[in-house]
């Protein structure tokens, strides 16, 4: 099992973040589409690194052009030698509208199409491929040598594909090289819900799992007393009563019997009641959806939730501290997947 940390990091302190992290252990480092670019840090990490497996998770598709996604990813990967992961996420339709002010329609046909495009624009710069991509939502069809960086040296990215519903699920399935789980998530919906999408969306391709990737930002608590737990608990609470009242996100609490909450966690949060919010998350449910336990336990309850099920992990745990810290936690994690290995 590989382990990955957020670069969660100004740009000035990306190189020295990035290479504490990578001599704590860590197999990877992934950026998100938040108040920053997700790009920029991956450059400077390429240039600071040496094996990191560099990962946007996510930068958002639709506000982007496939072209764009194309020569942004290309270009990282010959900086990184190899390295770079794009991971591309959806986002919700106001966002895309109003936030970016581009199109939205079918989101699971447009990503898979958005993803064979930007292959086909990588196929022909690397493989000499005349670019002819005629499908509903894209066209690319112009490729002049002025505009083709020709061959990499170091092959093309990986793309991952970020999904929560089985139609994105197999869309991932289908085009991805992996997939990228959202935090709100829970082992059951995993083995029941997504893996079953993934794989029909492999046999819709003709492929199979083997070298597939599953990375999962599991939601984490440690605690060494009762107050420190109370403390995690509160942030938990909170987290997941956001997430729950995201209408797309229904069919992970529907897995579980919880329906009803997410219509009320919606309800109220139209209301801005945000804190009586939380009070609707209950003990099950933090257990559902996160590891609650003391440090020492973590690489055993890690290993517990996910094996079998995902092959990259990290870390949505405030409580546990900057990541070049754990590499105690990294080497545990490690240790404990190659001796059930062996």
């Amino acid at each position: 099992m590989k382990v990955d940390a957020g670069l969660l990091a100004s740009l000035d302190d990306v190189p020295a973040r990035a290479r504490a992290i990578e001599g704590a252990g860590y197999d990877g480092v992934f950026t998100f589409e938040g108040p920053h670019d997700p790009f920029f840090p991956l450059a400077l990490a390429a240039e600071h690194t040496e094996r990191l497996d560099l990962s946007t998770a996510i930068a958002v598709a639709f506000s982007r052009t496939p072209m764009t996604l194309a020569q942004i990813a290309y270009d990282l990967q010959a900086l990184s030698q190899g390295r770079i992961i794009l991971g591309l996420g959806s986002q919700i339709r106001p966002h895309i509208e109003k936030r970016f002010s581009m199109p939205w329609s079918h989101p699971a046909p447009r990503m898979r199409e958005l993803v064979l495009a930007v292959r086909a624009i990588w196929s022909a710069w690397n493989d000499r491929t005349p670019l002819d991509f005629r499908g509903e939502f894209y066209r690319h069809t112009l490729m002049t040598p002025f505009f083709d960086p020709g061959p990499s040296a170091y092959g093309v990215p990986r793309v991952f594909l970020a999904g929560v519903g089985p139609a994105m699920t197999e869309v991932a399935g289908e085009v991805g090289d992996g997939f990228l789980v959202h935090p709100f998530s829970s082992e059951r919906y995993m083995r029941e819900t997504t893996w079953p999408a993934l794989e029909r969306g492999m046999a819709r391709a003709g492929r199979s799992a083997e070298g597939y990737e599953v990375a999962w930002p599991m939601l984490v608590s440690v605690a060494s007393d009762e107050r420190q737990r109370d403390e995690g608990d509160v942030g938990l609470r909170a987290r997941l009563a956001f997430y729950g009242s995201t209408p797309a996100y229904r069919p992970v609490l529907e897995a579980h019997g919880w329906g009803d909450v997410q219509t009320d966690l919606n309800r109220l949060s139209k209301e801005g009641r945000w804190d009586e919010m939380r009070t609707l998350i209950d003990d099950e449910m933090l257990d559902t959806f996160a590891i609650r336990c003391r440090p020492e336990d973590l690489p055993a309850k890690v290993h517990e939730r996910s094996a079998g099920v995902v092959t990259r992990v990290s870390f949505d745990a405030p409580t546990l501290g900057p990541p070049e810290e754990l590499a105690d936690v990294v080497a545990a994690i490690r240790n404990i997947g190659a001796t059930r290995a062996g």
